[in-house]
């Protein structure tokens, strides 16, 4: 059994309110306000382990750094690839593809990821102007 850290469980509790998927410096300069001398490698760590213990997901949008994110339920993400806001997507889950995908595939087929990219509401309002 793992021994139980204050700070991971201070990074926990501000992954599960934030809904922006905070990259990890981010998350370091927050953690800092209650734990002031802890460190950017600290703060690196104990995402990687909470991402391996399943209680954070970690996403690469190839566009940036990282992001984290403490809603480990399937739901679906959107990059902008003008300000590189990544946002949850809300619509119904795309399970099917799982059984399109496993159709002509003679492996097992346990999962999938799906990202959308494009244009946030805010940069294509600023287009606009």
């Amino acid at each position: 059994m793992m021994k139980y850290s204050r700070q991971r469980e201070s990074i926990r509790n501000f992954l599960m309110t934030r809904y922006d998927h905070p990259t990890a410096e981010t998350v370091y300069y927050h953690i800092r306000e209650e734990y002031p001398k802890i460190s950017l490698g600290t703060v690196y760590r104990n995402l990687s382990l909470l991402t391996e213990l399943g209680e954070i997901n970690k996403i690469s949008t190839g566009i940036g750094p990282d992001r984290f994110d403490g809603n480990t339920t399937p739901h679906y993400h959107f990059f902008c690839r003008q300000c590189g806001a990544v946002m949850d997507l809300t619509m119904d889950a795309l399970d099917h593809i799982n059984l399109l995908a496993a159709h002509e595939f003679e492996g097992d087929i346990e999962g999938h990821l799906a990202y959308f990219y494009g244009t946030c509401p805010s940069c294509k309002q600023q287009a606009k102007k």
